[in-house]
């Protein structure tokens, strides 16, 4: 039984101290969690030098099968066992959404407990209301599982990389998106059917609209940028695009083009302002973000004295969440996240911004643009025309010619077109897009993603 693994793992480290712990939210990343306490507790025992005690685990659902085993007694419907039990120290918050996850870890610091999370969302929206409480208890909070998963990017910002100023981070931060986006260039799958297949493993919701929308990877961004740059940013406010526009041509053209598209969250300082956005990028094909594939997640840190420094492994899941939850818990266990919480102050409501927003207008960049429009005499010219007006130059045209395959629906008189730009601001883009719809040469929508240069 686990009841006997964990006190045997007791047993076994002697007289060392016992730091009773409870879990709130038991579903995928929970169990997993319990799975390393209670399976592996020499494992945690001799990195934290005392015994992790798993007390209390509360559920809504206390007849729900679950694929941990765990001892009698553990299992518990009301959380206020939790609260008001005085011996546990520390509580991994696993509970997801803005409510009742709010108020539980409101109450969780009301009565004493150190908290551990991995709600980005939550701290995205309730961030500094949160941190501001738990400060004036004496109490910390943990979150290196609420941004990429198992990979420790909160600990390398905040941490590894404190002799640096950092310069820019980018990242592939959601891999729902990411595996979507797979399927779409390696298979040629229509977005749709590579939704159903995220679903059907497991990598998407029922609902997959917060991570194709770029809500996901814009809250996630929120929070590494307030870490590294100081930012105070809601991620409302984070410009954001999606990649449900986008089609298996888009891939195909920019493959051709030597390219592949991720959703890419970027935070850039350039004159003391901060560029920030969460947009489909065009990637130079052979870099190292461009070839991160299916659901995992990446992070390139670029800081004044190490240079850049490149993160990358699996970014959600059962196993490398609950890796960085455990970890947290044992950091918060042995005092390591007090130490950190007291000196950086995270979501601090009185320390000023260092860092303003850069306008979403001035936004340097180059850009993809592509087009299905009427293959008459002057169709070219009158969109050149829009680019010249906005003054946004032309790097590059590609025409195909009509065919069944790219005339879809059997219009013959409508062609695929694609333009790359050279670097203008993103305002000018937006508007030679919106000139562009105007012309009534376009079939549908123009299609318009970033180009990342080096």
């Amino acid at each position: 039984m686990n009841l006997a693994r964990q006190t045997k793992s007791e047993l076994k480290n002697g007289s060392m101290r016992k730091t009773k712990l409870a879990i709130v939210g038991l579903g995928t990343v929970g169990s997993g969690v319990a799975k390393l306490l209670l399976d592996h507790g020499d494992r945690t025992a001799r990195h934290a030098g005392r015994t992790l005690w798993l007390e209390k685990a509360v559920v809504r659902d206390l007849e729900k099968p679950r694929d941990v085993e765990l001892p009698t007694g553990l299992l518990t419907a009301d959380v206020n066992d939790v609260y008001d039990d005085p011996e546990i120290e520390v509580v991994a918050h696993l509970v997801g959404g803005l409510e009742p996850a709010r108020t539980i870890m409101l109450r969780l610091l009301e009565s004493g407990k150190d908290v551990v999370t991995a709600n980005k969302a939550l701290l995205a929206e309730h961030g500094p209301e949160l941190f501001t409480l738990a400060r004036r208890l004496g109490r910390t909070i943990a979150f290196e599982a609420s941004v990429a998963g198992g990979i420790p990017i909160i600990t390398n910002i905040s941490q590894c990389l404190s002799a640096n100023a950092i310069e820019s981070l980018e990242g592939i931060l959601n891999g729902t998106s990411n595996f979507i986006l797979t399927q779409m260039d390696r298979l040629g799958t229509p977005y749709q059917a590579a939704v159903a297949e995220a679903q059907r493993l497991g990598y998407a919701e029922a609902d997959p609209a917060m991570d194709v929308d770029g809500t996901d990877a814009a809250q996630k961004l929120a929070i590494l940028a307030h870490l590294a740059f100081g930012a105070q940013v809601a991620w409302q406010d984070i410009p954001r695009v999606g990649i449900e526009q986008l089609e298996p041509d888009d891939l195909r053209y920019a493959s051709q083009l030597g390219y592949a598209i991720k959703l890419l969250a970027e935070a850039k300082l350039v004159d003391g302002k901060l560029d920030l956005h969460v947009s489909p990028t065009l990637i130079q094909r052979r870099t190292p973000l461009a070839e991160v594939q299916d659901a995992f997640n990446a992070v390139r840190v670029v800081g004044d004295a190490v240079g850049p420094v490149f993160y990358h492994g699996q970014g959600a899941g059962q196993m490398p969440t609950a890796s960085a939850v455990v970890a947290d818990l044992i950091d918060t266990a042995v005092g390591r996240t007090r130490l950190t919480f007291e000196t950086l102050e995270p979501f601090s409501t009185t320390s000023p911004p260092r860092v303003s927003l850069r306008n979403s207008d001035e936004l340097p960049g180059r850009y993809y643009f592509r087009l299905r429009v009427k293959d008459h005499p002057g169709t070219l010219s009158a969109i050149t025309g829009v680019f010249g007006k906005h003054q946004l130059s032309i790097a590059s045209v590609i025409q195909h010619e009509r065919n069944e395959a790219t005339s879809p629906g059997g219009e013959t008189d409508i062609v695929p077109l694609v333009i790359m730009s050279h670097e203008g601001a993103e305002g000018a883009a937006r508007a030679v897009a919106e000139g562009i719809e105007a012309l009534g040469v376009v079939r549908d929508s123009v299609t318009r993603l970033r180009v990342k240069t080096p």
